[in-house]
């Protein structure tokens, strides 16, 4: 067989080869620009060619502070066909967790959006390794800024070579890109992807059985392109051909709605918390979402409410995903086997509920002191993964060693397998609930809440107890219309007869917001923080 390297300068040949008319739909401060997948090349080389004019070079890290646009993209590409690592930094992050990760990967180059220029200017002065700065703007011309040495991207676009040749002759093992862990504890963890890895990530989810991603898709990453690689639909979306809807800056539902609706976007993804906006947004408002084939959420469990209004009311499949940014990210989905093809109504919705399947490539175990747990979807264990779109070290980080082990991620997440092999995660170690010496499930109970037509959000923790050694204690969001109607017992005993009933929180609190992690999922380290206390004071 050939020994052909698995390079990501391939896709954006194939995109200018066979898709130059394509288009790429980008939403930016100045309003909705469009680009064919020929601008798309052309911008892309040029900004190569500029960025070794300022000291771009193989190896060295490039890091992006940025939203879901046109030069974002152009980014994701420009930097490791050129033999550089593309850091996409979270322009979440808290000061602190910002200045660690952008030392941490020594970065030496840094594009920043406009808008987000003055977070940067902030930290200046603690960023050790950075030597040019880079601002994103529509504009030719420079904000004003106190950054120094800073260049506009529309100008080096510009003054780059259309014909730049990108390296070919690049290691596929080689560095292509690196994301950050969120961190809900410590600081976040470093995870580098080859483009081998990416490569072969893109090639899985264009699979039948996976996400179908194809040629004839309208995509629209509503993940943040700085968590893990948005899911890696850019770069497969360049490869394959699709057509791209990039949000921009400042997303709001209704934005996302009207860009569905407008761009007939057939395929979209994102975080539990933005399905439940655009919930919210479709019930106030009207809009058509017709031209969606599927939904893909992940980053953390969907209620099943949430899943139900959109496969019954709106008629959108709604796929469940699993993965981490160790893993590239996509691991398992919930996509409907031959065997299932016959369900339902709530038979079909506790199948979306699920994980879903390992996607072909990966290996999964679910373990636990025993060893395997049995395939009966009851027992649980933590799960494992091997592969070759998976990490097998943190970057420069000692932590390594607790979760890479025997050629096995350990994900810390708590999982059953059923008889069919889906995976449903039923917790995180960290967040599993230990009652008398039983294990509860926060997730389960956190999905029974937002199954309640009155609660817009929930979350379960673990808090100490004198006699019991942890309890579970709900905290719960409520829907503007069901503030005055519906009380703490209501939903007490809504979840009664779906538990056990030590199962059952013996408190829940009525709160304005649920503290939540730079890319959207529940912040529970913070309510255990503020609330350790609740039961010992009862």
């Amino acid at each position: 067989m050939m020994n052909t390297p698995l390079l990501l300068t391939s896709f954006i040949h194939r995109a200018e080869k066979y898709f130059p008319q394509k288009q790429i739909i980008s939403r930016t401060l100045s309003g909705i620009q469009r680009f064919t997948y020929s601008d798309f090349v052309k911008r892309t080389r040029r900004l190569s060619s500029s960025l070794e004019k300022i000291g771009m070079e193989p190896g060295i890290k490039v890091g992006t502070f940025a939203w879901n646009h046109h030069q974002h993209l152009e980014a994701y590409f420009a930097v490791p066909c050129s033999g550089a690592v593309l850091h996409m930094v979270n322009i979440r992050l808290s000061p602190e967790h910002l200045v660690y990760v952008i030392n941490h990967a020594e970065d030496k180059i840094l594009l920043i959006d406009e808008d987000l220029v003055p977070v940067i200017e902030k930290v200046r002065d603690q960023l050790h390794t950075v030597e040019t700065f880079v601002i994103m703007s529509d504009e030719r011309s420079l904000p004003e800024t106190t950054l120094s040495p800073v260049y506009s991207y529309e100008e080096l676009i510009e003054q780059g070579d259309e014909n730049y040749a990108f390296k070919e002759d690049l290691d596929e093992n080689s560095p292509a890109g690196m994301c950050y862990t969120s961190a809900t504890t410590g600081n976040p963890k470093g995870v580098v992807y080859s483009h081998r890895g990416i490569y072969l990530h893109s090639m899985a989810i264009g699979l039948a059985d996976t996400l179908a991603l194809s040629e004839r898709d309208v995509t629209m990453p509503v993940v943040p392109m700085f968590h893990a690689n948005a899911w890696g639909l850019p770069f497969a979306s360049v490869w394959f051909g699709a057509t791209q809807v990039l949000p921009g800056p400042g997303m709001t539902p209704a934005i996302i709605a009207k860009l569905i609706q407008d761009e007939k976007v057939t395929f979209t993804a994102g975080v539990p918390t933005i399905w439940l906006g655009l919930l919210k947004e479709l019930e106030m408002n009207d809009y058509n979402i017709s031209s969606l084939r599927a939904l893909i959420c992940g980053g953390a469990a969907a209620p099943k409410s949430v899943i139900r209004a959109f496969e019954q009311t709106h008629k959108v499949p709604f796929i469940h995903g699993y993965g981490m940014t160790e893993t590239s990210p996509v691991a398992t989905l919930s996509t409907i086997t031959s065997s299932m093809e016959g369900a339902v109504g709530e038979e079909l919705i506790d199948i979306r509920a699920k994980q879903g399947l390992v996607v072909p490539g990966l290996e999964i175990k679910v373990i636990n002191e025993k060893g395997e747990v049995p395939w009966d979807g009851n027992t649980m264990g933590e799960l494992i993964i091997r592969g070759p779109w998976v990490a097998d070290e943190y970057y420069r980080d000692e932590r390594s060693k607790s979760t890479f082990k025997d050629g096995w991620l350990y994900t810390g997440d708590i999982a059953t397998i059923n008889e069919q092999g889906c995976i449903k995660i039923t917790d995180r170690t960290k967040d599993l609930i230990k009652s008398g010496g039983e294990w509860i499930s926060s997730v389960d109970l956190e999905n029974a809440l937002m199954s309640h037509e009155g609660v817009f959000e929930a979350a379960v923790i673990a808090v100490p107890h004198p006699k019991w050694q942890e309890r579970p204690l709900a905290c719960v969001v409520l829907k503007d219309a069901y503030k005055d109607s519906v009380s703490k017992q209501e939903l007490l005993d809504y979840l009664a007869p779906q538990f056990a009933k030590w199962w059952i929180p013996d408190d829940l609190l009525f709160m304005q917001e649920i503290p939540k992690t730079s890319v959207g999922k529940f912040l529970k380290r913070a309510l255990r923080e503020r609330l350790q206390e609740h039961f010992i004071n009862l």
